[in-house]
């Protein structure tokens, strides 16, 4: 049995039978989706007005996708949706956002705010991703093959964190106001999120890829505590994996998270990345460093953002330290992992 395609409609101002994929009538020229572009601008007014920039940003893009490209009306709301994301991207706090709240960084107990108010503020977002029988369902496979063959323990702490992971970019969509699928998962490979709107520039695209560290940084962190608090060898080796995951993942070619972050980057912005790698290297003497670092000199050769983005760099410089540290702090073995 096949679903019945969508009918034609008649346009509203001419009554020319319109394609359902049609965003303007070709014989008049009339928006076919009129009424519902002026609904959605005085939303998006409203919102912009009470302060809810990503409730406006949601809405400016619905707008944009009724919208036929490069029509006048496509070019100012795009502008429109642009100038909002600049605003999220550069307001104060920003990165702290994207690690999931503002507090202080003073001192051990303001980390141990910062993680609790974590897991207190994301914890409905992580569960609504299980909610989703796609990704549920992907979940098990995945964590079915690690299971055979690194036991339940460690493919269930893997399982995860790369799922946390993942979530991060999930959040950081929705900071945008960007549709997106939540996780899914491919044995071997990892695990995507799909989008269904674009980014409305590299900036953004940045933040979104780097909140997946950020997040993967955090879950990581949280796994290394716990190996301190119990000290079973699991949970270190559970730390060191997902670490080793998202520093990988700050290599800067392709959609890797490290792509979209240099992608924010001009030239010189991009070779202080690759300084900062290199003191990494020069003090934890990890290989993966090397490898994230051939990528960056690689990345610094070819032609940068004609914007510099600071907060795009020092989150990753910042996540790069991080990790590397991490990695140095924790161990993985086979007898750990074992079953």
């Amino acid at each position: 049995m096949t679903a019945a395609a969508p009918a034609a409609r008649p346009c509203a101002a001419c009554g020319t039978q319109l394609a359902p994929a049609l965003l303007s009538c070709p014989q008049c020229h009339a928006l076919v989706h009129a009424d519902r572009l002026r609904t959605l601008a005085g939303d998006a007014k409203s919102a912009e007005s009470s302060g809810d920039g990503v409730r406006a940003l949601s809405l400016w893009r619905e707008a944009q996708q009724l919208l036929p490209a490069g029509t006048q009306q496509h070019g100012v709301i795009s502008a429109r949706v642009d100038e909002l994301s600049r605003r999220v991207s550069f307001a104060p706090g920003a990165v702290a956002d994207a690690a999931g709240g503002r507090a202080s960084h003073t001192g051990a107990w303001a980390v141990l705010a910062a993680i609790a108010f974590f897991a207190i503020s994301k914890g409905k977002l992580l569960l609504l991703g299980l909610t989703k029988l796609s990704t549920f369902s992907s979940m098990l496979v995945f964590l079915g093959v690690y299971w055979s063959l690194y036991g339940w323990r460690f493919a269930l702490g893997f399982v995860v964190c790369l799922y946390i992971h993942e979530m991060g970019h999930v959040a950081s969509l929705a900071r945008y106001g960007i549709k997106s699928s939540m996780p899914m998962f491919i044995p071997g490979f990892g695990a995507y999120v799909r989008l269904h709107q674009a980014p409305a520039n590299v900036h953004e695209d940045a933040r979104v890829g780097l909140a997946g560290p950020v997040w993967g940084t955090a879950a990581a962190i949280a796994a290394w505590g716990v190996f301190l608090a119990t000290r079973a060898p699991i949970w270190s080796a559970i730390a060191h994996t997902a670490a080793w995951l998202n520093l990988f993942n700050l290599l800067p070619i392709w959609q890797l998270d490290g792509g979209r972050a240099f992608r924010a980057m001009d030239r010189a912005q991009r070779w202080i990345a690759v300084a900062a790698l290199a003191a990494a290297f020069a003090v934890f003497r990890d290989p993966v460093l090397l490898i994230v670092g051939a990528g960056a000199v690689w990345a610094a050769f070819q032609r940068g953002a004609d914007e510099r983005d600071w907060g795009a760099l020092g989150l990753y410089a910042a996540l790069v330290v991080a990790l590397a540290a991490l990695m140095a702090t924790t161990s993985v073995s086979a007898a750990a992992i074992g079953r």
